[in-house]
């Protein structure tokens, strides 16, 4: 028998959409209580990416025709697998379409598109505090590498190092 037809439609951003990808980036900025770090401008994501040089790549997904999530990615690459990967940077649904299979469907695509390219894995980091966030992603066969701590370099340590 066959799947039945999601109630979600997905499909890459074109230059079009900046204004709705920056939507999704300020509500995930408000749902992670970060939205005083959240610099993203429309000018910047149009630049970032869909200038000359793309550093990001964003799939989003629909019901209808109202914006209902977004996973934003880029190519990592692993030199133990020697292949590229997919590192999820951020995925989104807006609180109305939660619970509905859409987070699944945005992950599966991704999925898809490391298998369809011959990339070697899918990665993302979440935040230890969202357990609803976690429970969903070992729901999906995902396991946390607890033994890797991220480390992040930002503004004036940023500056300081690159005079290094």
């Amino acid at each position: 028998m066959p799947a039945p037809a999601s109630e979600f439609s997905l499909r890459p951003a074109t230059a079009h959409d900046v204004s709705t990808i920056l939507r999704c980036i300020q509500g995930l900025a408000d749902y992670e209580h970060l939205a005083h770090e959240c610099e993203a401008t429309e000018a910047l994501l149009h630049e970032s990416l869909f200038g000359p040089s793309p550093s990001a790549e964003v799939t989003l997904a629909f019901a209808g025709d109202v914006p209902a999530g977004f996973a934003l990615w880029f190519r990592s690459y692993s030199t133990f697998l020697a292949r590229p990967g997919i590192y999820l940077e951020d995925l989104f649904v807006f609180p109305t379409f939660r619970g509905r299979g859409l987070g699944r469907q945005l992950l599966g695509s991704l999925a898809r598109t490391v298998v369809e390219r011959g990339y070697g894995r899918l990665e993302w980091a979440v935040l230890d505090w969202n357990a609803d966030a976690i429970r969903f992603y070992e729901s999906l066969g995902a396991r946390a590498m607890s033994e890797w701590t991220t480390f992040r370099v930002t503004g004036e340590a940023l500056r300081a190092l690159s005079d290094a």
